[in-house]
This record gives C-alpha cells, structure tokens and sequence, in this order.
C-alpha cells in the first residue's frame, strides 16, 4: 500500500529514534497503519508506518511514560555493564604476558616460509584464478623473508579470543583488539630485535 501523504505517518525506525521499543510498539500500537516499499532493499519486507497522530497519543499516556523509563534504565543499565566489561579487558590485556617462541633464526625462517606456503596453497581454494607459488628460505627477497617471520609469529600468538568474549560492541571490541595486537607486536619485537623495524611497519600500516 502506497501512502499518499508521507509526512503524517512515522516509520518503525523513526518511532525507534524517538524512543519506542519494538515491545513498545507492538503493546501500544499493534499493527501498523500503512505499508510501502522498503526505500533501500525492494527484495525486503515492506516498511510499518504509523499514524502521527496515534502515535502522539499513546505517547502521551501514563502507559508509555513507564515502558519509556523501563526501557531507558534497561540501556543504561546495558551500557554501564558494557562499559565495566571493557575496562576489565583492556586492563586484563594491559598486564598480559605475551610468551613469544624463542626459535633459531634457522627453524624460524624455515616454519614462516611453511606458514606462507601453506596460507598461499589456502588462497588458491578461495580464488579459482590464483596458482600456489612455493617459496623456499634459500630463494626467498629478505624483506618478504622478514614479513612472512613476522606473520609467522603472529599467527601463533593469536589465541587469545577468550579475553575479547562479551565484547559485543562495535567500539569496545576494536579498542581491546588494537590493544592486543600492539602488544603482540611488541612482544615479538622485543623476542626478536632484528623483527622490531618489520613489527613497526606492520603496526603503523593498519592504523
């Protein structure tokens, strides 16, 4: 159905910026008094659109002050716990040690060369069009040889996953995965000072 005046209808996310929950809507509204083509996705449900002027009364009534204040100290509450939640990981993160395998410059450059080889040999299983090209340690440019330590390391210091659970948010999840790998970084650096100038790079590449 295709409303012919817009403007005096909201939408569910518009309802949603003013504060409505769907439980909200479903209890104080119930079904929806137009539908119309959804504006970014046509293969999508339609979009609920509601009457202003119902939904200026119910907003107005005793019932939707209290779910809009139940609703309210529920997102706070939500965003207090996240946010403690966050501390507790960045600090957890901060005091973590990090033990680096302390390998010969031999066996190192011989199981990131295996490492690269084995992620090359990977890439070809998603893309049809890539050919696998082995690398050995003999053959191998040094900075690539460098590069490939480095992800080596990397790769074996990535098991900590357990620290990031319960970060959902978008935010806080970032922020304790760039702490992580700055401190992965930084302990492979220290491990292996010849690898520090590579780890820099690296680091100052994705941020």
């Amino acid at each position: 159905m295709q409303l012919p005046i817009p403007n005096t209808f909201l939408s569910f996310s518009g309802l949603r910026a003013r504060g409505w929950t769907p439980v909200m809507v479903d209890r104080l509204l119930g079904e929806p008094d137009g539908l119309v083509r959804n504006p970014r996705y046509r293969a999508a449900a339609p979009a609920r659109l509601y009457a202003r002027d119902r939904v200026r009364a119910a907003e107005a009534t005793p019932e939707f002050a209290r779910l809009l204040a139940a609703a309210t100290r529920r997102s706070a509450s939500a965003r207090e716990a996240a946010d403690r939640r966050r501390r507790v990981v960045l600090t957890r993160i901060a005091a973590l040690r990090i033990p680096v395998p302390q390998l010969s410059r031999t066996v190192l450059a011989e199981r990131a060369v295996e490492h690269r080889n084995q992620r090359d040999e990977q890439r070809s299983w998603d893309r049809l069009d890539h050919v696998p090209n082995p690398a050995t340690v003999a053959d191998a440019d040094p900075a690539a040889l460098t590069r490939w330590q480095v992800n080596y390391l990397r790769h074996v210091l990535t098991d900590y996953d357990a620290l990031l659970d319960g970060l959902f948010g978008a935010t806080g999840r970032a922020e304790a995965e760039r702490l992580l790998r700055r401190r992965v970084y930084e302990a492979i650096a220290i491990a292996y000072p010849m690898l520090r100038e590579e780890c820099c790079r690296q680091l100052a590449e994705r941020y």
